[in-house]
């Protein structure tokens, strides 16, 4: 596998080498490269589906993007005959995730004990699994992937949207389809272009990423929430080092900076004594990526002609690392609900409110253990006392009837999804 997609896809053939041509027509229009388009797009193509997906970046190389693949995705895979071979690729496995804070330490999820193929969340490089999943729709001719697309424009006609406009090297090019998908992200560009305002569901937080060594005798198969003084730390283990997240109340990057990068590493030795011995890796401001989040759902996540999933429709906390997860399955239901549409070249707004109907509840579901988790976190840190699990989950963890719960939401969500039609149009054929 290369480390970028141009040799897998490169710009269209027959697009950008056609100045006078301006419009072009497709069965769908994905707009974003991430886990939910591409996911997405894989499974249209498949399907028969023509589908054309714009990404604004020129390859899928980007610090801090979130390397966790749950156990669903990999299930999803599996349907569609995929999931032996990403397991070809290199990775590592978390198969616990463990709370550490001054009252203790507490397994509250142990993946290992689920009746799945895959009991465990796959960690892998979020671009070595994008890259994946591109040159496996690459395959149907009627996939096209175009990078160094940036959006700037929705097309509508006749009171509904019907495709986007970007600019390429030759000039303004339209892609026109019976459906546009927005998979852009927590900062969508066709979410702010449309005017749809997403309803906030948590406080923001600030997160600082970068890595660290990982040692030979460290524990290489648990993911660890670390609560300290005024941070908490998520600990996620790579296959040589550790990506690690360091969690604050909003604000509190400029007040780490003001006191200097030796009282950040000091901070991080009190938080987890035993990465004393390697904090020295962040030397420069430089070494850490900021990412500032806060949980937001919109109200209504389509228009006519137009629907969005993923970040672009609900921004998840990184409380449990269940946003790729997230929307993931909220691809695998649009390809559900949509895929005999879009065969037909017929959708109608009632099937996107109902790909919104099958996940809103249970996103907001996860939304909502994740702001009473930060906030408990939150008020602890302010408060200066130790930090412990709420009573419910301790008593879940505790009952052996209920403590495999935790486990299946990490793994699965509140409820798994699956492939309704996992079959597979003849390669070079498009199902009408």
């Amino acid at each position: 596998m290369t480390d970028s997609v141009p040799n897998l896809s490169e710009t269209s053939p027959g697009i950008e080498d056609e100045p006078g041509r301006v419009r072009h027509e497709t069965g769908c229009v994905i707009v974003g490269g991430g886990p939910a388009g591409l996911m997405l797009s894989l499974f249209l193509a498949r399907a028969g589906v023509p589908v054309t997906l714009l990404e604004a970046h020129r390859d899928f190389d980007r610090d801090f993007r979130g390397d966790t693949i749950h156990s669903s995705t990999l299930e999803v895979l599996h349907q569609i005959g995929l999931a032996d071979e990403l397991h070809q690729l290199p990775h590592s496995k978390i198969r616990e995730m463990r709370v550490v804070s001054r009252a203790g330490s507490t397994t509250v999820a142990v993946l290992n004990r689920l009746p799945t193929r895959f009991p465990y969340v796959m960690m892998m490089p979020q671009a070595r699994f994008l890259e994946f999943i591109a040159e496996k729709a690459s395959k149907y001719p009627h996939f096209k992937l175009i990078m160094g697309a940036s959006v700037h424009e929705l097309i509508e006609e006749n009171g509904a949207i019907r495709g986007v406009a970007y600019l390429s090297p030759s000039g303004r090019r339209e892609f026109v389809a019976p459906l546009t998908v927005a998979t852009d992200g927590r900062f969508s560009s066709i979410r702010k272009l449309t005017g749809l305002e997403p309803a906030k569901q948590s406080d923001p937080m600030e997160v600082l990423w970068f890595r660290l060594p990982r040692n030979p005798s460290d524990e290489d198969d648990k993911a660890m929430l670390n609560i300290g003084e005024g941070n908490f730390i998520v600990l996620l283990g790579r296959m040589t080092e550790w990506q690690v997240g360091y969690v604050m109340p909003q604000g509190g990057y400029q007040k780490l900076k003001h006191n200097g990068l030796t009282a950040f590493q000091d901070s991080i030795k009190i938080t987890i004594p035993w990465l004393a011995d390697r904090v020295e890796h962040i030397n420069d401001w430089h070494n850490v990526s900021l990412l500032s989040v806060e949980g937001s759902c919109l109200p209504r996540w389509h228009l006519p002609g137009l629907l969005l999933i993923g970040d672009a429709a609900h921004v998840m906390l990184p409380v449990g690392g269940v946003g790729i997860n997230c929307a993931i399955s909220d691809a695998v239901e649009a390809a559900n609900v949509l895929t005999p549409a879009l065969r037909d070249g017929q959708v109608e707004e009632e099937m996107l409110a109902e790909v919104q109907g099958r996940r809103e509840r249970l996103t907001r579901m996860i939304q909502g253990f994740q702001t009473m988790m930060q906030k408990r976190i939150v008020g602890a840190l302010e408060s200066g006392k130790a930090f412990t699990l709420p009573l419910a989950l301790r008593i879940i963890v505790r009952l052996p009837l209920l403590r495999e719960l935790p486990a299946r939401v990490l793994a699965f969500g509140i409820r798994p999804v699956k492939l309704e039609r996992p079959e597979e149009a003849p390669v070079g054929e498009e199902i009408q």
